[in-house]
Protein backbone atom coordinates (compact mmCIF):
# COMPACT_ATOMS: atom_id res chain seq x y z
CA UNK A 1 0.00 0.00 0.00
CA UNK A 2 3.08 2.76 1.13
CA UNK A 3 4.86 1.46 -2.21
CA UNK A 4 1.23 3.10 -4.67
CA UNK A 5 0.51 5.96 -2.43
CA UNK A 6 4.37 6.66 -2.70
CA UNK A 7 3.46 6.52 -6.37
CA UNK A 8 -0.18 8.54 -5.94
CA UNK A 9 2.42 11.42 -4.43
CA UNK A 10 4.88 11.46 -7.01
CA UNK A 11 2.61 11.89 -9.92
CA UNK A 12 0.40 14.68 -7.68
CA UNK A 13 3.70 16.60 -7.25
CA UNK A 14 4.47 16.50 -11.14
CA UNK A 15 0.79 17.84 -12.36
CA UNK A 16 0.92 20.04 -8.98
CA UNK A 17 4.75 21.37 -10.41
CA UNK A 18 3.63 21.97 -14.18
CA UNK A 19 -0.04 23.53 -13.19
CA UNK A 20 2.26 26.36 -10.76
CA UNK A 21 4.66 26.42 -13.48
CA UNK A 22 2.16 27.07 -16.41
CA UNK A 23 1.10 30.18 -14.38
CA UNK A 24 4.35 31.66 -13.75
CA UNK A 25 4.65 34.44 -16.15
CA UNK A 26 1.65 35.78 -15.09
CA UNK A 27 2.44 36.62 -11.64
CA UNK A 28 5.06 38.30 -9.72
CA UNK A 29 8.32 36.60 -8.60
CA UNK A 30 7.63 37.00 -5.29
CA UNK A 31 4.06 35.06 -5.30
CA UNK A 32 5.17 32.62 -7.40
CA UNK A 33 8.36 31.71 -5.00
CA UNK A 34 5.40 32.01 -2.03
CA UNK A 35 3.41 29.72 -3.79
CA UNK A 36 5.51 26.95 -4.74
CA UNK A 37 7.25 26.88 -1.13
CA UNK A 38 3.40 26.36 0.08
CA UNK A 39 2.39 23.75 -2.17
CA UNK A 40 5.52 21.72 -3.35
CA UNK A 41 6.98 20.25 0.04
CA UNK A 42 6.64 17.18 2.15
CA UNK A 43 2.82 16.99 2.20
CA UNK A 44 0.96 13.76 2.90
CA UNK A 45 -1.19 13.73 -0.07
CA UNK A 46 -3.65 12.01 1.36
CA UNK A 47 -6.70 13.79 -0.36
CA UNK A 48 -5.25 13.39 -3.86
CA UNK A 49 -4.30 10.27 -3.11
CA UNK A 50 -7.64 8.90 -2.03
CA UNK A 51 -8.86 10.93 -5.63
CA UNK A 52 -6.41 8.77 -7.41
CA UNK A 53 -7.34 5.42 -5.59
CA UNK A 54 -11.04 5.86 -6.07
CA UNK A 55 -10.63 6.51 -10.04
CA UNK A 56 -8.30 3.48 -10.17
CA UNK A 57 -10.84 1.25 -8.20
CA UNK A 58 -13.46 2.49 -10.97
CA UNK A 59 -11.01 1.89 -13.70
CA UNK A 60 -10.60 5.07 -14.93
CA UNK A 61 -7.30 6.36 -16.31
CA UNK A 62 -5.05 8.29 -13.95
CA UNK A 63 -4.94 10.85 -16.43
CA UNK A 64 -8.41 11.62 -16.03
CA UNK A 65 -7.87 12.14 -12.14
CA UNK A 66 -4.63 14.56 -12.13
CA UNK A 67 -6.84 17.87 -12.74
CA UNK A 68 -9.56 17.39 -9.82
CA UNK A 69 -6.76 15.14 -7.83
CA UNK A 70 -4.51 18.27 -7.72
CA UNK A 71 -7.31 20.96 -6.99
CA UNK A 72 -8.39 19.40 -4.29
CA UNK A 73 -5.27 19.46 -3.09
CA UNK A 74 -4.87 23.41 -3.96
CA UNK A 75 -7.52 23.88 -1.87
CA UNK A 76 -6.42 21.80 1.02
CA UNK A 77 -2.72 24.02 0.60
CA UNK A 78 -4.82 27.10 0.60
CA UNK A 79 -6.36 26.30 3.59
CA UNK A 80 -3.28 25.24 5.68
CA UNK A 81 -1.66 28.97 4.75
CA UNK A 82 -4.62 30.88 5.98
CA UNK A 83 -5.25 28.34 9.11
CA UNK A 84 -1.35 28.86 10.32
CA UNK A 85 -2.45 32.84 9.83
CA UNK A 86 -1.94 35.18 13.21
CA UNK A 87 -5.57 35.84 13.55
CA UNK A 88 -6.04 32.01 12.63
CA UNK A 89 -4.01 29.65 14.75
CA UNK A 90 -0.75 31.63 14.73
CA UNK A 91 1.18 28.96 14.12
CA UNK A 92 4.87 29.29 13.29
CA UNK A 93 5.80 25.50 12.16
CA UNK A 94 4.10 23.26 8.91
CA UNK A 95 4.94 20.11 7.62
CA UNK A 96 8.56 20.56 9.25
CA UNK A 97 9.59 24.53 8.30
CA UNK A 98 8.11 27.71 8.56
CA UNK A 99 5.22 28.46 7.79
CA UNK A 100 4.03 31.18 4.31
CA UNK A 101 3.73 34.32 7.01
CA UNK A 102 6.62 33.85 8.78
CA UNK A 103 8.71 32.63 5.54
CA UNK A 104 7.37 35.44 3.15
CA UNK A 105 5.03 37.99 5.23
CA UNK A 106 1.30 37.92 6.50
CA UNK A 107 0.20 39.87 3.27
CA UNK A 108 2.01 37.58 1.08
CA UNK A 109 0.46 34.43 2.98
CA UNK A 110 -3.20 35.63 3.02
CA UNK A 111 -2.55 36.70 -1.27
CA UNK A 112 -1.12 32.94 -1.76
CA UNK A 113 -4.37 31.43 0.07
CA UNK A 114 -6.37 33.60 -2.49
CA UNK A 115 -4.38 32.39 -5.34
CA UNK A 116 -4.19 28.60 -4.53
CA UNK A 117 -8.45 28.58 -4.43
CA UNK A 118 -8.57 30.63 -7.84
CA UNK A 119 -6.09 28.25 -9.62
CA UNK A 120 -8.13 25.34 -8.38
CA UNK A 121 -11.17 26.40 -9.88
CA UNK A 122 -9.59 27.19 -12.89
CA UNK A 123 -7.82 24.30 -13.43
CA UNK A 124 -11.14 22.00 -12.92
CA UNK A 125 -12.74 24.26 -15.54
CA UNK A 126 -9.78 23.87 -18.24
CA UNK A 127 -9.83 19.48 -17.39
CA UNK A 128 -11.25 19.33 -21.19
CA UNK A 129 -10.26 15.43 -21.04
CA UNK A 130 -13.37 15.47 -18.78
CA UNK A 131 -16.72 16.15 -19.80
CA UNK A 132 -18.56 19.95 -19.32
CA UNK A 133 -21.11 17.78 -16.95
CA UNK A 134 -18.14 16.32 -15.30
CA UNK A 135 -16.43 19.57 -14.64
CA UNK A 136 -19.67 21.37 -13.66
CA UNK A 137 -20.43 19.24 -10.71
CA UNK A 138 -17.15 18.79 -9.66
CA UNK A 139 -17.16 22.53 -9.36
CA UNK A 140 -19.99 22.28 -7.72
CA UNK A 141 -19.40 19.83 -5.22
CA UNK A 142 -15.90 21.39 -4.48
CA UNK A 143 -17.56 24.91 -4.06
CA UNK A 144 -19.93 23.79 -1.46
CA UNK A 145 -17.08 22.03 0.31
CA UNK A 146 -14.74 24.50 0.13
CA UNK A 147 -17.15 26.93 1.46
CA UNK A 148 -19.66 28.50 4.13
CA UNK A 149 -21.02 25.29 3.85
CA UNK A 150 -18.12 22.83 4.22
CA UNK A 151 -14.63 23.91 5.31
CA UNK A 152 -15.05 27.61 6.32
CA UNK A 153 -17.88 27.18 8.45
CA UNK A 154 -16.29 24.37 9.83
CA UNK A 155 -13.15 26.86 10.26
CA UNK A 156 -15.45 29.71 11.77
CA UNK A 157 -16.98 27.12 14.36
CA UNK A 158 -13.44 26.20 15.16
CA UNK A 159 -12.41 29.97 16.30
CA UNK A 160 -15.74 30.28 17.53
CA UNK A 161 -15.51 27.59 19.92
CA UNK A 162 -12.11 28.71 21.48
CA UNK A 163 -12.49 28.57 25.41
CA UNK A 164 -15.74 27.04 24.77
CA UNK A 165 -16.72 23.38 26.15
CA UNK A 166 -18.87 21.51 23.33
CA UNK A 167 -20.50 18.39 23.18
CA UNK A 168 -19.45 15.59 21.26
CA UNK A 169 -22.15 16.16 18.53
CA UNK A 170 -21.06 19.58 18.06
CA UNK A 171 -17.47 18.33 17.54
CA UNK A 172 -18.30 15.98 15.30
CA UNK A 173 -20.07 18.78 13.20
CA UNK A 174 -17.34 20.92 13.68
CA UNK A 175 -15.06 18.58 12.32
CA UNK A 176 -17.51 17.02 9.44
CA UNK A 177 -16.93 20.42 8.24
CA UNK A 178 -13.72 21.54 8.66
CA UNK A 179 -11.67 18.45 7.68
CA UNK A 180 -14.02 15.79 6.64
CA UNK A 181 -16.53 18.04 3.51
CA UNK A 182 -12.81 18.20 1.78
CA UNK A 183 -12.13 14.43 2.64
CA UNK A 184 -15.46 13.29 1.00
CA UNK A 185 -14.82 15.47 -1.91
CA UNK A 186 -11.70 14.12 -2.38
CA UNK A 187 -13.30 10.53 -2.62
CA UNK A 188 -16.16 11.89 -4.24
CA UNK A 189 -13.83 12.91 -7.50
CA UNK A 190 -12.65 9.68 -8.06
CA UNK A 191 -16.57 8.62 -8.48
CA UNK A 192 -17.00 11.87 -11.06
CA UNK A 193 -14.18 11.24 -12.90
CA UNK A 194 -15.20 7.64 -13.69
CA UNK A 195 -18.13 6.95 -16.48
CA UNK A 196 -18.40 3.56 -14.52
CA UNK A 197 -19.85 4.95 -11.23
CA UNK A 198 -23.88 5.03 -10.29
CA UNK A 199 -25.78 7.14 -8.03
CA UNK A 200 -25.55 4.08 -5.48
CA UNK A 201 -21.63 4.07 -6.25
CA UNK A 202 -21.52 7.90 -5.83
CA UNK A 203 -23.88 7.99 -2.59
CA UNK A 204 -21.44 5.32 -1.06
CA UNK A 205 -18.08 6.70 -1.71
CA UNK A 206 -19.75 10.28 0.19
CA UNK A 207 -20.33 8.06 3.11
CA UNK A 208 -17.29 6.39 2.63
CA UNK A 209 -15.29 9.97 3.15
CA UNK A 210 -17.29 11.19 5.65
CA UNK A 211 -16.10 8.27 7.90
CA UNK A 212 -12.68 8.53 7.01
CA UNK A 213 -12.39 12.40 7.54
CA UNK A 214 -13.80 12.02 11.38
CA UNK A 215 -11.39 9.22 11.44
CA UNK A 216 -8.74 11.32 10.23
CA UNK A 217 -9.52 14.24 12.32
CA UNK A 218 -9.75 11.91 15.65
CA UNK A 219 -5.97 10.36 14.64
CA UNK A 220 -4.73 13.98 14.61
CA UNK A 221 -6.02 14.67 17.82
CA UNK A 222 -4.27 11.73 19.45
CA UNK A 223 -1.19 12.94 17.58
CA UNK A 224 -1.58 15.94 19.00
CA UNK A 225 -0.94 14.63 22.37
CA UNK A 226 1.23 11.81 21.58
CA UNK A 227 3.68 12.86 19.45
CA UNK A 228 6.29 15.35 19.29
CA UNK A 229 6.34 18.64 17.18
CA UNK A 230 9.76 17.39 14.81
CA UNK A 231 7.33 14.21 14.42
CA UNK A 232 4.47 15.95 13.47
CA UNK A 233 6.14 18.80 11.85
CA UNK A 234 3.86 21.30 13.46
CA UNK A 235 3.22 22.69 16.70
CA UNK A 236 2.57 19.71 19.04
CA UNK A 237 -0.21 20.92 21.87
CA UNK A 238 -1.53 23.55 20.01
CA UNK A 239 -5.11 22.16 20.69
CA UNK A 240 -4.35 22.79 24.65
CA UNK A 241 -2.71 26.05 24.10
CA UNK A 242 -5.82 27.62 22.30
CA UNK A 243 -8.26 25.72 24.94
CA UNK A 244 -10.20 23.89 22.40
CA UNK A 245 -11.90 20.93 22.51
CA UNK A 246 -11.04 17.83 20.63
CA UNK A 247 -12.29 14.40 20.81
CA UNK A 248 -9.19 13.63 23.81
CA UNK A 249 -10.04 16.18 25.57
CA UNK A 250 -13.85 15.05 25.71
CA UNK A 251 -13.75 11.67 25.42
CA UNK A 252 -9.89 10.40 26.71
CA UNK A 253 -6.91 9.39 25.14
CA UNK A 254 -8.41 5.43 24.96
CA UNK A 255 -11.71 6.04 23.67
CA UNK A 256 -10.98 8.39 21.21
CA UNK A 257 -9.03 5.65 19.83
CA UNK A 258 -11.73 3.36 19.79
CA UNK A 259 -14.25 5.94 18.03
CA UNK A 260 -11.36 6.30 15.39
CA UNK A 261 -11.82 3.06 14.76
CA UNK A 262 -15.06 2.67 14.81
CA UNK A 263 -15.22 4.81 11.94
CA UNK A 264 -12.58 3.24 10.31
CA UNK A 265 -14.72 0.13 10.42
CA UNK A 266 -17.88 1.88 9.03
CA UNK A 267 -16.24 3.06 5.95
CA UNK A 268 -15.05 -0.67 4.81
CA UNK A 269 -18.07 -1.92 5.72
CA UNK A 270 -19.49 1.21 3.07
CA UNK A 271 -16.99 -0.70 0.67
CA UNK A 272 -19.13 -3.61 1.09
CA UNK A 273 -22.25 -2.34 0.84
CA UNK A 274 -21.44 -1.02 -2.53
CA UNK A 275 -19.44 -3.80 -3.83
CA UNK A 276 -16.39 -1.42 -4.58
CA UNK A 277 -13.55 -4.25 -3.76
CA UNK A 278 -10.53 -2.78 -3.40
CA UNK A 279 -7.49 -3.55 -1.06
CA UNK A 280 -5.90 0.00 -1.88
CA UNK A 281 -9.10 1.72 -0.33
CA UNK A 282 -9.52 -0.50 2.72
CA UNK A 283 -5.39 -0.48 3.31
CA UNK A 284 -5.98 4.17 3.37
CA UNK A 285 -8.68 3.36 6.05
CA UNK A 286 -6.10 1.65 8.15
CA UNK A 287 -3.23 3.97 7.10
CA UNK A 288 -5.41 7.01 8.53
CA UNK A 289 -4.97 5.78 11.95
CA UNK A 290 -1.88 4.21 12.06
CA UNK A 291 -0.14 7.38 10.64
CA UNK A 292 2.58 9.57 13.10
CA UNK A 293 2.22 12.55 11.76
Amino acid sequence: MLERLHSFQQRINQVLETTIAERRNTMPERLFDAINYSVLDAGKRLRPALTYAVGEALGTPLSLVDAPAAAIELIHCYSLVHDDLPAMDDDDLRRGKPTTHIAFDEATAILVGDALQAMAFDLLSQATELTCMQRLEMIRVLSRAAGANGMVAGQMRDMMAEHTPLTIDELRRLHQQKTGALIEAAVSFGGLASTQANEAILHGLERYGAHLGLAFQIQDDILDVTETSAQLGKPQGSDERNDKTTFVSLLGLAEAKNEALKHVSLAKSVLQECHLHSDLLTDLCDYIVERTH
